[in-house]
């Protein structure tokens, strides 16, 4: 392997591409670290400490000057990085220290549904001419992934006008059937509201939000979902009944009334997802929980009863539906995580405990 300290972040870039890592931090006061299978650890064991002049000609050997400026003025920066090698998702955050860069790998081939191993009844969803479709998980849980899939599945069935609004573009799309249109926010746009609210009249039939982050853009995106076409966003949440409270609680009390009446018609579904180390390590699997939309989950949510979410989704099996701690359950049967993980990631813990065969 390449001895360090190299001259350039591509360099780094490089060397975590070639191992498979997910992330790659170049910090002052720290060796270089990448994320493998979920796990920061050192890129070379023996490494020595980056000082600050080192951090800072790193930055400088890839940093713009509307980029370097905007970190002088504001202490941190988010932007899409490419070189020759591929696309990354970089940010670069000034502190006590001096200076941390941060790069996530993106794979730059957008996967199909089957590749990423989603059930084949998640495709009905990219099948709506309307509604509401969220992707949701922690950060680094893969929702950007499963978001570009469920895209790409629209764009290999259907001829009709695809916009994305991304902070920033990771994965770029090439038209198959349909027309589509990236946008970045803090390049094309102010802000994810900003950009949502003028797609409404660039003739969209299906419109994906990279984060839904606010009022404004949840409002706007479920307008859009009512008014005929499909929407697809992501939340940082974990589980379909979160991601229902987040939605309807951020807006005030005098709206939810009308609100919960519009997400029980809009929802199409929710896929809530983790990515777990494999109990082999060599690598990760993806862990759902999936939500779809049926009179039941509809009835739950207009009355404000989505505690009762979790029992619905366990009876609902055969509709294609299951709660994330099944899936925990049914992974550690196969032998592809810990019952460690397991335990860790799974909502009603005592309940898994006795599947786990722990006391």
């Amino acid at each position: 392997m390449t001895a360090h300290p190299l001259r350039h972040v591509d360099d780094y870039l490089a060397v975590g591409q070639e191992a498979g890592a997910s992330d790659v931090h170049l910090a002052v006061n720290a060796p270089p670290i990448w994320r493998l299978h979920g796990t920061l650890q050192p890129i070379w064991p023996d490494a020595p400490l980056f000082s600050p002049d080192q951090i800072e000609r790193l930055a400088e050997s890839f940093l713009s000057e509307p980029q370097s400026a905007l970190v002088r003025e504001r202490g941190d920066a988010d932007f899409a990085y490419a070189n020759s090698t591929g696309r990354f998702r970089a940010s670069v955050a000034r502190h006590r220290l001096g200076t941390d860069l941060v790069f996530r790998i993106i794979n730059t081939r957008v996967r199909t549904m089957e590749e990423l191993g989603l059930p084949d009844h998640l495709k009905l969803l990219t099948r709506y001419h309307n509604g509401l479709i969220l992707v949701t998980g922690s950060v680094g849980a893969g929702k950007s992934t499963t978001l570009a899939a469920l895209v790409e599945q629209v764009n290999l069935e259907r001829r009709e006008h695809i916009i994305t609004l991304e902070d920033p573009i990771e994965y770029v799309f090439e038209s198959k059937g349909c027309h589509i249109t990236q946008r970045e926010v803090h390049t094309h746009t102010r802000s994810f509201s900003d950009a949502l609210r003028a797609s409404l009249r660039e003739d969209p039939d299906v419109i994906m939000v990279g984060e839904m982050r606010d009022l404004e853009t949840i409002s706007l995106a479920i307008t859009a979902s009512e008014t005929g076409h499909l929407v697809l966003g992501t939340l940082h949440t974990g589980t379909a009944s979160r991601t229902l409270d987040r939605v309807l609680d951020v807006f005030p009390a005098d709206q939810q009334e009308q609100i919960r009446v519009m997400v029980s018609e809009s929802l199409r579904g929710i896929i809530s997802q983790q990515l777990i180390p494999r109990a082999d390590g060599t690598g990760r699997v993806l862990a759902l929980e999936t939500l779809t939309n049926t009179p039941a989950v509809s009835n739950v949510i207009r009355e404000a009863k989505t505690f009762m979410l979790p029992g619905i989704i366990q009876t609902s099996r055969k509709q294609g539906m299951q709660l994330m701690d099944d899936t925990l359950i049914e992974l550690f049967g196969r032998n592809l995580i810990t019952a460690d993980e397991a335990l860790a990631r799974a909502e009603q813990k005592e309940i898994v405990r006795q599947h786990l065969g722990r006391r």
